[in-house]
């Protein structure tokens, strides 16, 4: 592994029903990082990244000092935070330098196993037996490599994790809704076995940290925000393993996914969206003032709720083989903090205490009506009256059910 010699050159393609479509090449040359489209590709229509990589014949460059010179599109496929964790380290262990894997070299890593149905060759990733999976056993070995050790469960973890991004500890399973069986959900999945997502808690979080979370989806619901199924596993350890149904699979057909951040070349890291943005980018993006208004329900409910961690990678669309675009199912819904304590996604300019007047105003830049803006608020603001009743029932520690209950109440009364 030491006399790896880093990949200049990556064929894309796109994989929605088994069959993989030739979408382009990426190539490296002197620190910059060029695409060229397919010419039959750009015979069909679909825009995968509308805004930032159109679709046009010849290279295509990028800012080299953003998304390490990628364009958003395939940044969105690469792993950050803990997913980045564990290939660093499993680059050590085999004595490479982490600086010396290259975007492309992560990328084909990734291969055929990421979020979507973007696919990348050559193919680095490898086939995962299917075998039962204990998720406390995982949650240990997660712990375990947080704390610098468990050299030895580096590349199971890392294969588990796929291209999910966040920083808290993730694996991809399959789980067979008849018995609850669970297995390695990388790959392709028996018959029978669905897609899901398990977090475990990383080194800030509280034990009761996957109960807020699923307390969390389930006031989300109730405030007519479109989730995935979700679950809260029991763990020996801690209050659960909070679980989602991955929405850009279903059994063998795969849906692209791309983010806010990847589609408008935002960097997360650095928050300077607007609600205001997002609204028009799903307008634009979707030309459905039915996603307009999802968008909008989801601003809300990440204000009042005290979701501040709301930065662009937060925000997915999906789009089909036909090219139709729809917003996500949401995600990663939780009480948390942003930068500097602000919210991550400003409400027309207000970040450090965005309110229930913000969030009029943003709705009326949205042409909303005046009547569905206040009921789409009420809506939200009654599904989160019902905190402390749904943690108790979850199992949510005392001292955080009363330090959420008293930060919701003062943002419901801003």
């Amino acid at each position: 592994m030491s006399n790896y010699i880093s990949l200049d050159r990556i064929k894309v393609g796109l994989n929605f029903e088994g069959d993989i479509i030739p979408v382009g090449q990426l190539a490296s040359r002197n620190g910059m990082i060029y695409f060229e489209y397919d010419p039959a590709f750009l015979n069909r229509g679909l825009h995968i990244s509308p805004f930032r990589l159109p679709l046009e014949p010849g290279l295509n460059s990028f800012d080299p000092f953003l998304f390490e010179g990628l364009p958003g599109v395939f940044n969105d496929s690469l792993p950050d935070g803990w997913g980045r964790l564990l290939l660093d380290r499993h680059l050590r262990s085999r004595n490479l330098l982490p600086a010396e894997f290259s975007p492309l070299d992560r990328l084909a890593y990734i291969g055929s196993t990421g979020l979507g149905s973007l696919t990348y060759e050559p193919d680095h990733s490898s086939e995962l037996e299917k075998e039962d999976l204990s998720l406390d056993k995982l949650a240990e070995q997660t712990q375990a490599v947080l704390e610098g050790g468990a050299e030895e469960v580096l590349q199971e973890l890392l294969d588990l994790n796929g291209s999910s991004a966040g920083a808290r500890p993730k694996a991809l399973i399959g789980i067979d809704p008849s018995s609850s069986k669970i297995i390695h959900g990388r790959n392709d999945l028996p018959q029978g076995f669905e897609h899901w997502i398990v977090k475990f808690a990383n080194s800030h979080d509280g034990p009761d940290a996957g109960a807020i979370e699923y307390v969390y989806s389930i006031m989300a619901t109730e405030a007519g925000i479109e989730m995935a199924n979700s679950r809260l596993f029991p763990a020996e350890k801690c209050e659960g393993y909070f679980a989602t149904k991955r929405f850009d699979r279903t059994g063998l057909n795969r849906l692209h996914m791309h983010t806010a951040s990847g589609l408008l070349h935002s960097d997360f890291r650095n928050p300077s969206l607007d609600y205001e943005n997002l609204l028009t980018l799903t307008e634009v993006l979707t030309k459905d003032v039915r996603e307009v208004e999802k968008m909008f329900r989801l601003a809300v409910f990440n204000v009042l709720s005290h979701n501040r961690d709301d930065h662009g990678k937060n925000f997915s669309f999906l789009m089909d083989q036909d090219g139709n675009w729809c917003l996500s199912p949401a995600y990663d819904l939780t009480f948390s903090s942003g930068p500097r304590r602000e919210q991550s996604t400003m409400v027309l300019g207000e970040g450090q205490n965005p309110g229930i007047s913000q969030l009029t105003a943003l709705g009326r830049e949205a042409k909303i009506n005046e009547a569905r803006i206040k009921e789409i608020i009420e809506q939200a603001g009654s599904a989160l009256s019902k905190w402390s009743d749904l943690a108790r029932k979850h199992g949510v520690r005392a001292s955080n059910i009363k330090l959420i209950e008293e930060r919701l109440s003062s943002i419901l009364k801003n």
